[in-house]
């Protein structure tokens, strides 16, 4: 009966170990799930702040901005545009100044403009 006794003893004694050893697993992958939740969660945050920072980043008037002060640009006028004719393409060449496409001729830039060549 002793041995019995024991043997019950032994037994209680392991699944109570058991137990306790399967809480603790239990709390720890509870509280990991909590940080990854909150990370998550701080992540979602961050990736709305960029998203609405860089819609504001985007804006027309700022990239017009830019554009004038650190490159130097200028708007588009009337005055300081110019108009091609196709018929002027195929004829006259580039404009003064301007570079020769690479790898064609004449008539194959003016049929890519669409105009004709005579």
């Amino acid at each position: 009966m002793t041995r019995l006794n024991l043997v019950l003893l032994l037994a209680v004694l392991a699944s109570a170990l058991y137990l306790v050893r399967t809480q603790y697993e239990s709390r720890r992958l509870v509280t990991e799930l909590d940080r990854a939740a909150s990370e998550a969660h701080r992540l979602e945050v961050e990736h709305e702040r960029l998203q609405v920072e860089k819609r504001a980043q985007a804006t027309p008037l700022r990239v017009e901005k830019l554009a004038k002060e650190q490159l130097q640009m200028r708007g588009a006028s009337p005055a300081i545009t110019q108009y091609v004719k196709p018929n002027e393409v195929s004829a006259a060449g580039p404009p003064q100044g301007a570079k020769a496409p690479s790898g064609g001729s004449a008539a194959a830039s003016a049929a890519s403009v669409g105009a004709t060549s005579p």
